[in-house]
């Protein structure tokens, strides 16, 4: 690990930044230039010690989620991620399918969607990142871990996870992830992550074994999604789909369903959570 370029990296690529390129309001006039210490800390997830640590040379081996956090928070192109690992000792991750690093223009357009909600998922349905009214929505998918990170083993698996959904639309819904999941496998077939969890989903769930039988495929592009939420009751919304060149990411963004009452629920969404959420994890 070299600890003295991996400081100067961090250092410059911080010091690019401006609030406005990452949601960030403008703030107090700023002494130096770029973002401070504690922002980039925040947004990357951790304690502003931790970062600070890193950017004097005198910081810990950074793990790989650390590095991904760091690359998603500091808008790091391809090229610069894999300088970032190599910098820490890591070999660079392979891109395309299943790569989990989310390019600048992305996170731009996710930072400027503020009164929606919005996230980055994978192919197989892994929340990469939330804005804040995605999680007021839907919570915070930090906490998820093992196959509970992806969205189609907690649909068929977790009790709770159709808690959500009004149960007439079950049916649809099932029949919708199954289809989606199967044109995905088929893109990436063979590929470790696409097996086990296909695989696993199989032996485990009935439903989701008899579904994935009947071999429908169907690329989700724009749906209509009734969302049961526990302060503010039925929200309907519009989920389109923006895919990446190589469709290995997917940033969803949910917009009010007009004619129903969804874009006032939605604001006082915003207005009740971001009062109330934490956004920094430890």
């Amino acid at each position: 690990m070299d600890r003295p370029e991996l400081a100067d990296f961090l250092r410059r690529r911080r010091e690019q930044l401006v609030p406005s390129d990452v949601g960030l309001p403008p703030g107090v006039r700023r002494r130096t230039p770029g973002l401070r210490r504690d922002e980039v800390a925040s947004l990357a997830g951790m304690s502003t010690d931790y970062y600070t640590r890193l950017e004097q040379a005198r910081g810990p081996h950074p793990s790989l989620q650390v590095l991904g956090a760091l690359a998603r928070a500091l808008r790091l192109t391809d090229d610069e991620r894999d300088h970032l690992y190599f910098l820490v000792g890591y070999s660079a991750p392979v891109r395309g399918a299943g790569d989990k690093h989310i390019g600048p223009g992305m996170l731009n357009i996710l930072a400027k969607l503020d009164d929606v909600p919005a996230a980055v998922v994978s192919d197989l349905s892994e929340i990469l990142v939330q804005n804040p009214m995605h999680v007021v929505l839907f919570g915070d998918a930090r906490a998820y871990g093992g196959l509970e990170r992806y969205h189609f083993w907690r649909y068929f698996m977790n009790p709770g996870g159709r808690g959500m959904l009004p149960q007439e639309d079950w049916d649809y819904l099932s029949r919708r992830n199954v289809a989606d999941l199967r044109a995905t496998s088929a893109r990436r077939s063979g590929d470790e992550d696409v097996v086990e969890l296909v695989g696993s989903l199989r032996s485990a769930s009935a439903e989701f074994e008899s579904l994935w039988t009947e071999h429908e495929v169907s690329v989700r592009v724009s749906d209509v999604k009734r969302i049961q939420h526990r302060e503010v009751g039925l929200v309907e919304v519009i989920c389109e789909k923006l895919l990446t060149p190589n469709a290995a990411q997917q940033l969803l963004v949910y917009s009010p369903r007009p004619g129903t009452d969804a874009r006032d629920k939605l604001d006082l969404l915003r207005v009740v959570g971001t009062q109330s959420m934490s956004v920094t994890l430890e």
